[in-house]
């Protein structure tokens, strides 16, 4: 039996979308018979995570596997494997065919249920559990991560636990909702959990002074500040001054639409300047999803990493602590006009995947499949590709040097980096 599965939100690694905090939980609510749990007698557990493209990625155990890496999303609600190597190497096995839609032009993928499995964090523990494993990897997470990643998960770990993010110190401490008091200078603010996932009522500030309410996902899974849909309120509207851009990958395909700055967003007491905002192209799917949904758009961790964040799911609210280091950050974007991935065993082979028109890196003659063998006199080899995209990312009249392989031949060009929002 294949069963259809839709994919509404978006999300992406800073413009890289995934389309998976959508799925619908109520197909296999009945499967998932043992929630997480600490491992022993305890009250809490602390761990660190890697921090790349704007992304959470924990360590995850299935079964008997090795140690897995998984993107930590507030609302995705059951375990997405996307690689399924992972599957195959686990010897899975499946009693259910599915077919998972999304954004993007595509045709919609294909994925397979299994059951009854065992899942480890440091310190937690869950049994019973269903996963979902996509038949082929076409997200590609690992190459826009820069490192492998195996899945996607969340919902089932903020549901059970208090959890914290320190995204200074990169760690995750969960704590027993029961036993948890927040005691600290941070700001408690109501959250509303629909559908697996948390919402938050915020404002976006236009430049002309008008303030408008939103109602927005707050999405670790996504690497963006914020995003809002178009046709979801008549206030929503895009800024004076946008640009267009390929803002990311959906599940079936490319997402393009429009990004531009929003004056201020305000949050509880918080209030955040200049935040570049994504305005993607409507579709029929999303557009109708978040109107059903009364949503505006959603918040992700380029905005969220300013704080230190408490998510209470049990209690229906978050806490925000302002960082003092990154609060005051200027949100800011790639300034060559050119994306970015890794390639290779060991995701050191960096290749240019596509370039924006009048950009600098395409007045610079930079072409998509182009290597990226040195960057400011840095070999590659020595990086990873979170350390490229910063080099891309601050410092505007900065000027990159490249060197580069195409088509077998060494070329040499130089740019300065351009502020193009």
């Amino acid at each position: 039996m294949r069963t259809s599965l839709a994919f509404p939100k978006q999300k992406r690694l800073w413009m890289f979308a995934l389309m998976c905090s959508q799925l619908a939980v109520c197909a296999f609510a009945q499967e998932q018979t043992i929630g997480f749990h600490f491992a022993d007698k305890r009250r809490s557990v602390t761990f660190p995570f890697e921090w790349h493209s704007n992304l959470i990625i924990v360590p995850v155990r299935i079964n008997d596997s090795d140690t897995l890496n998984f993107i930590l999303d507030t609302g995705i609600s059951m375990n997405l494997v996307t690689d399924p190597e992972v599957g195959r190497s686990l010897g899975l096995r499946y009693f259910r065919n599915v077919n998972v839609l999304g954004a993007g032009s595509g045709s919609p993928l294909q994925a397979s249920v299994s059951v009854n499995n065992r899942l480890w964090l440091p310190g937690v523990r869950a049994e019973g559990q269903s996963v979902v494993v996509l038949n082929q990897d076409l997200l590609q997470l690992s190459n826009y991560v820069g490192m492998p990643i195996h899945g996607i998960f969340g919902f089932e770990l903020f549901r059970h636990f208090v959890v914290k993010i320190d995204f200074r110190s990169r760690i995750i401490q969960l704590h027993q909702p029961e036993k948890y008091r927040y005691r600290g200078r941070g700001e408690k603010i109501p959250i509303v959990i629909e559908d697996t996932k948390p919402y938050v009522y915020a404002s976006a500030v236009y430049a002309d002074n008008r303030e408008v309410p939103i109602k927005v996902i707050l999405d670790t899974g996504a690497g963006h500040a914020l995003s809002l849909e178009l046709g979801t309120s008549d206030q929503i509207q895009l800024p004076d001054k946008v640009i267009r851009a390929q803002l990311g990958r959906g599940l079936n395909g490319i997402i393009n639409g429009s990004l531009g700055r929003i004056e201020k967003v305000r949050i509880g007491n918080f209030e955040l300047e200049k935040v570049i905002t994504s305005f993607p192209d409507t579709t029929s799917l999303t557009q109708e999803m978040a109107r059903n949904l009364n949503r505006q758009g959603n918040i992700g961790c380029e905005l969220l990493k300013r704080f230190d964040v408490v998510f209470n799911y049990p209690k229906n609210y978050i806490v925000l602590k302002r960082s003092r280091k990154s609060f005051r950050e200027a949100f800011e974007r790639d300034m060559s006009g050119m994306d970015v991935k890794a390639e290779g065993h060991d995701f050191k082979r960096f290749v240019i995947d596509n370039v924006h028109s009048g950009s600098p890196a395409e007045k610079a003659g930079l072409q998509p499949g182009d290597e990226i063998i040195a960057i400011n006199d840095r070999m590659t080899a020595t990086l990873h590709l979170s350390d490229v995209i910063k080099m891309l990312q601050r410092g505007e009249g900065r000027t990159v040097k490249l060197f580069l392989k195409r088509d077998g031949q060494f070329v040499y060009t130089e740019f300065r980096l351009k502020r193009m929002i």
